[in-house]
């Protein structure tokens, strides 16, 4: 067949899949892809926006925006899908707008308002002479657990268990310092009470993890306890293992649970240790002891040793045949089992900062200094912990999701529905274009 004939059957079928095409007709209705943000956004003004108000004071008494409006129109870019401030102003303003009564700002005046709430930071300076800077950031701390207390997540009297890890960011900003696992960024020390950020103070990214980390938690621990908050457990990793930092946990939570660092003078001890009990976790072997030693001079600690044997075969020259685990706490009435088991569960919260890093922006931060990159850390902590409300409230089932789901899901399967707002009998409704009428009963709980 020559080229010609080749090229006119092309033409063809060309021609034959235009002539199968849809008709097309544009409508000039406002109708908005997002219809289920407008619950999610009264819902925040509701339960969010009064506390912001109130600890953050009112930015302007006749025109502008308010704190609360400006938090809330931040919310707006991870409820849509979006990943960087800019997306406010550049994709969904002519949506957002759209609403009666609620304002949406520009990603401009989002960006005044964390430059406004901004804080000095606190420079530390170690022995070698050395300066690390700190940001507190101690009023959006305060609202971050005020907030909690609003929506009922978290209650007052009542005891939880706090775990405390570093987050390593990596960003190339202005003031980011080499961290130890060669990037650029920060290391923001973050407090965590079940799935619910508690507590946020960043740091230069250079900082040891122990440097100054008992004032840290001291702060955390105190903001607290000033919300009639009590801490029965607490969780750390080995970064916290150091005679100030425990005597600080112990004075401020019942129990502790601290991942003991390797030392020389334990291995004796260790390897002439007798009575191993054997157990089993999901088809993983291993062997508990538990032995009273006196981690520092005065201080005597129980050490709950979990040990592996290696699968290479090889032996260490320390540790022999087995790889050795240790948790320092002070339950002295838990068995060995129980204390491996409750610390194991640390690692779920891993999970939190990937969440926070794919879905609320931590790995896009906004400014080019801590401190307001500390603003910006805290605000988006303030949206995810209302995102975990908002899924305690909403029928997930209802919609495909589950309570765990991350919050690209929920754009898919709740904030991505077509509507149209309209006026009627001198009030606005909300008609929403769908055949779920699982969207009823939300809009009827937002309403009252």
């Amino acid at each position: 067949m020559s080229d010609f004939s080749l090229t006119l059957v092309s033409r063809l079928k060309t021609s034959k899949i235009i002539n199968d095409m849809a008709k097309v007709s544009i409508k000039s209705e406002k109708i908005t892809p997002f219809g289920g943000l407008f619950h999610v956004r009264e819902l925040f003004s509701r339960y969010v926006g009064p506390v912001i108000n109130k600890v953050l004071g009112l930015r302007c008494t006749s025109y502008g925006y308010q704190y609360s409006e400006i938090a809330g129109s931040l919310s707006s870019v991870y409820f849509c899908g979006g990943d960087c401030v800019e997306d406010v102003t550049s994709h969904l303003m002519p949506h957002l707008s759209l609403h009666p009564t609620l304002r949406t700002c520009s990603s401009d005046t989002i960006l005044r308002g964390i430059s406004e709430l901004a804080t000095v930071n606190t420079t530390y300076t170690s022995d070698t002479g050395k300066s690390y800077d700190f940001n507190t950031a101690t009023k959006l701390n305060s609202l971050l657990v005020k907030v909690l207390k609003n929506t009922d997540q978290l209650v007052a009297g009542e005891s939880y268990d706090l775990d405390f890890d570093h987050q390593f960011i990596e960003t190339e900003k202005y003031d980011a310092k080499m961290t130890y696992k060669k990037f650029t960024g920060y290391s923001p020390g973050v407090a965590v009470i079940g799935d619910l950020i508690v507590g946020i103070e960043n740091r230069d990214g250079n900082a040891n993890v122990r440097f100054h980390q008992q004032d840290t938690l001291e702060r955390i621990y105190s903001n607290l306890e000033s919300e009639n908050i009590h801490i029965k457990r607490s969780r750390m990793d080995c970064g916290s293992c150091s005679r100030e930092i425990v005597e600080t946990v112990e004075k401020h939570s019942e129990l502790f649970y601290i991942r003991a660092n390797r030392c020389g003078s334990l291995y004796d001890s260790l390897l002439a240790l007798r009575g191993w009990q054997r157990e089993e976790t999901n088809g993983i072997g291993y062997e508990l002891n538990s032995i009273i030693v006196e981690k520092w001079e005065g201080k005597a600690y129980r050490l709950v040793i979990q040990r592996e044997r290696r699968l290479d075969g090889e032996q260490d020259l320390w540790e022999g045949e087995y790889t050795y685990r240790c948790i320092l706490t002070n339950d002295y009435t838990s068995t060995n089992r129980e204390i491996v088991e409750f610390y194991n569960l640390r690692g779920g919260k891993e999970r939190i900062f990937d969440d926070m890093n794919n879905g609320f922006g931590w790995a896009r931060l906004p400014k080019s200094f801590m401190a307001e990159n500390t603003v910006f850390l805290l605000l988006t902590a303030i949206i995810r912990n209302f995102y975990k409300f908002l899924m305690g409230r909403l029928d997930t089932k209802a919609f495909g999701l589950k309570k765990t789901s991350r919050i690209k899901a929920f754009v898919f399967k709740f904030i991505s529905v077509p509507a149209k707002w309209i006026r009627t009998a001198r009030h606005y409704e909300l008609n929403i274009y769908t055949h779920n009428h699982s969207y009823q009963k939300p809009f009827a709980l937002a309403d009252g």
